[in-house]
């Protein structure tokens, strides 16, 4: 059964410059620059015959035009018991839309609700439980000034995921693209 999520991928030079955040926190499984992506919705272990349903379904959805995302800073998800940490996503109207037709193509199809607000972003690393707040509060005060980074999200992704501890590596099954003009009629 694969374990399947859709996702925005983080170009390559993205990538490579929030991978210089990596290291210099104990208890971090750091995820490899190749995976990162913002999660748009996790889906969780189906069979074959619904990932099928699924990326058929995902196919059908509206087109849209490509996405500016911008990182704008580090920051830990869990409080005072921190379990990852995660380079922020600006909230983006366009984005929130998007996310909001992936959850409602999954719940036609007979998935659970996610019931987790939408918190746009890239995880760069996950947390053991011995990590603390103190440890990711220091770490956080350590890093340079967080250089804003905007990228064009130019297609959307159904990934899976293969076991393994900390995430990935994840697998483009389908892609979706975002094109300026799909079907060359101008704008509305």
């Amino acid at each position: 059964m694969p374990r399947l999520f859709t996702g925005i991928e983080v170009p390559p030079e993205t990538g490579l410059m929030l991978g210089a955040f990596r290291g210099g926190l104990p208890g971090a499984r750091w995820v490899e620059p190749s995976d990162y992506h913002v999660t748009l919705r996790f889906i969780g272990d189906v069979d074959g015959g619904m990932a099928e349903e699924i990326a058929a379904a995902l196919a059908e959805a509206r087109s849209r035009p490509p996405l500016t995302l911008t990182l704008d800073g580090l920051a830990s998800f869990g409080g005072e018991r921190p379990h990852a940490l995660f380079a922020r996503v600006v909230p983006d109207p366009d984005l929130s839309e998007l996310q909001a037709e992936h959850e409602r193509i999954l719940r036609h199809l007979g998935a659970e609700p996610d019931t987790r607000r939408f918190t746009p972003h890239v995880t760069l690393a996950r947390l053991k439980r011995g990590a603390g707040q103190d440890g990711v509060a220091q770490y956080l005060a350590m890093q340079p000034v967080f250089p804003r980074l905007t990228f064009t999200a130019r297609r959307v992704a159904l990934y899976s995921a293969r076991d393994s501890v900390g995430g990935g590596p994840y697998v483009v099954e389908a892609a979706y693209p975002l094109e300026e003009d799909p079907d060359g009629l101008g704008p509305d």
